[in-house]
Order: structure tokens, then sequence, then C-alpha cells
């Protein structure tokens, strides 16, 4: 296989910008004080050789940073294993029910809001509600007869009479009957896990057609 110009000259740059990477020297490790430790025995005055209890004091100094450095290192492992554990965990959650906490949509005056609904059972007949602050239903939207699952609606921004409503948080919920007569109810903002993605660090469930973070989830069922 040919090896092009630009891979090889980025292969070459990696290299020297490898081989030239400086270190902060503004930072002692344990390898630089047993150097020193060293020189300073090496160039002491044989008439007056460095006391002993120094000597130990230094060496006592020297096992104690390395002691400390090692801690910190397998602190910092630890946590990243347990960070990916953690991650790899929600992975159960896949088919539970992830609740966001809100069923509110904020609409702007003269447009239209879409939003997604699930519903758990066979939808035989039913409606979604459009509720006010002060819970009053403006709006209803036929269901129709569809399988149970996650579906898309739009709202118009209109109340019952056809006249658009003002700017503000309105919310979502709907009742249905399923094929065998329940009668059941659901709102916007509860979804069924379908996968979950880990992306820089952060994980995500996807829920309906959108990727959520798992902060943003408030309860799983």
């Amino acid at each position: 296989m040919a090896i092009t110009s630009t891979g090889l000259n980025a292969a070459t740059n990696a290299e020297y910008a490898a081989a030239n990477t400086s270190t902060d020297k503004s930072v002692l490790g344990k390898d630089d004080f047993m150097k020193l430790l060293l020189v300073e025995l090496q160039y002491q005055d044989p008439t007056e050789p460095m006391d002993t209890e120094k000597i130990l004091t230094q060496t006592s100094q020297l096992a104690t940073l390395e002691a400390s450095e090692n801690t910190n290192k397998a602190l910092s492992d630890l946590a990243a294993s347990m960070g990916s554990s953690q991650q790899f965990s929600t992975i159960s959650a896949i088919g539970k029910t992830a609740d966001l906490g809100s069923n509110a949509i904020v609409l702007d005056k003269g447009t239209n809001s879409t939003f997604e609904m699930y519903f758990p059972d066979d939808v035989e007949q039913g409606s979604v509600q459009i509720l006010d602050v002060n819970g009053n239903t403006i709006k209803t939207i036929d269901v129709g007869t569809n399988p149970r699952g996650v579906y898309e609606f739009t709202w118009d921004g209109t109340n019952a009479g056809g006249q658009g409503v003002e700017s503000g948080y309105y919310y979502v919920t709907a009742s249905y009957t399923n094929p065998d007569g329940a009668q059941l109810n659901t709102r916007m903002g509860a979804y069924p896990i379908e996968s979950v993605k880990f992306d820089k660090g952060e994980t995500y469930f996807k829920l309906g057609s959108n990727y959520v973070p798992l902060a943003n989830v408030k309860e799983v069922y």
C-alpha cells in the first residue's frame, strides 16, 4: 500500500513533536529529589560529611513523596474505573421508562408547537389535552386508533374556538381507552428508553426521536 506524502509528513511531524515535548520543570518529582540527594552526597565536604540524621530525614521525605504520588495515581485510576463502570451500568435501563419530570411546553404566540407522547398501551380511541397554567383544557387533539408507542403531535397554538393563545407555558396530557375498554392516562415527558449513547464522557438516553442527557432524567422505572 502506498504512503502518501501527506500521511508521511503528518507521521514525521507527530514523531518530532513527541520527541521535543518539553516537560514542566517547575514541579519536582521523586526522581528529581533522589538526584538532588545523590548530588548533595557526591559533593559533600569529606571533612564535614552530611549528618546521618539529615540523610534519614531526606530519605524519609522521599519515601513519603513517592507514597503520595502512588496514592494519587491509584485514586485517579479508581475514579476512572468507577466512572466507566457507572456509565455502562446504565445499559440495564434500556426498555424501562425515563421520566423527565415535566409535561410543560413553551409556546410563542402565533407559532406551532411540536411534541411527542408515549402511549404504553394500544389506543382504541383517545385525545391529547392542552392545559393552561390553571389546569383548564383549552384544546384537544384526536389520537386516533394506534398501537402502543411514541407519537408526534403538532398544536397550532389556538384554543378550542380557533383563536391564537398568548405566549407562555402550557401542559400536555392524554386520556385514552385500550382495546379492552380500560380508561388510561399518560402525559408528555415520560418515554421508553430505546438505547444508551456515550459521547465525550456524557451518557445520553434515546427517548422518542431525541437523545437526552442522563442529568435531565428525574426517574427511571
